[in-house]
């Protein structure tokens, strides 16, 4: 079971802060969270689900936005058991190469039992009060729709999740709200598997999926190489309604 003990590195003024890093105890060891602080708490939570790239400037201007719409915002580092502490960018090739021996070295299942610690921990914190939502992107994007399968999480949103047409089977253990994004130009997840996601999808009256044409892999990522604005704002403004009506 998850130990709760929070850890701040910096102390803590809500006249001067509004964002740290927390650590979370587990059986198998400590890992931190960015957490980002709304302006009025107890607070709805969200956790925020990193790409292959840690918990960048990306993903942490993510949280401090979503702190921004009045939710408690943690992204967990769940590369730690590799390497503490990533934090990169999609901007140079060496980084990316860095990024994929990352992925290619994360287990996928202990990362969301990973997410289900931050989760716990979420719920045992005073300024945390009622529900709970994830959202991931890319590699976040299947961590969260797996979030959604296994976890008590109470809605989900998925950004490009790369690989979750792998999982399509647990779609039938998820009960609670879940959003789908889908840029139609992803390089890495080809038609086919956007298909059988939208397929699978059908039926199922807590999941909505969205495609945005002429997008590619992460095209919501804030100031990534890929970026696009209108398709960015347009998905955010979905899973803003999402969140609201599900959490709040």
């Amino acid at each position: 079971m998850t130990s709760r003990r929070i850890h701040f590195r910096t102390s803590i003024s809500k006249e001067t802060s509004v964002s740290d890093m927390l650590s979370i105890s587990t059986p198998d060891g400590n890992f931190d969270t960015y957490v980002a602080y709304p302006a009025q708490t107890p607070a709805p939570a969200v956790i925020v689900i990193q790409e292959i790239f840690g918990i960048n400037g990306d993903m942490r201007e993510t949280c401090d936005e979503y702190a921004r719409q009045g939710y408690f915002a943690l992204c967990p580092d769940l590369f730690w058991r590799i390497e503490p502490n990533v934090s990169l960018t999609d901007r140079t090739e060496a980084e990316w190469q860095q990024a994929m021996k990352y992925y290619t070295g994360f287990d996928v299942n202990t990362g969301v039992e990973d997410i289900a610690a931050t989760i716990g921990f979420a719920r045992g914190l005073s300024q945390v009060k009622g529900k709970i939502g994830s959202v991931g992107f890319c590699l976040g994007g299947l961590l969260s729709f797996l979030t959604a399968a296994r976890t008590d999480v109470d809605a989900s949103v998925c950004y490009c999740g790369g690989g979750t047409d792998q999982h399509l089977g647990e779609l039938q253990k998820i009960e609670v709200p879940l959003m789908l994004h889908l840029g139609e130009e992803d390089e890495f997840i080809p038609a086919d598997a956007r298909n059988r996601m939208f397929a699978a999808a059908k039926g199922h009256a807590n999941v909505e999926a969205f495609t945005y044409p002429g997008c590619n892999h992460a095209f919501a990522r804030n100031q990534g190489v890929h970026y696009d604005a209108a398709a960015a704002r347009l998905a955010n403004g979905r899973t803003a309604e999402f969140f609201k009506k599900h959490l709040k």
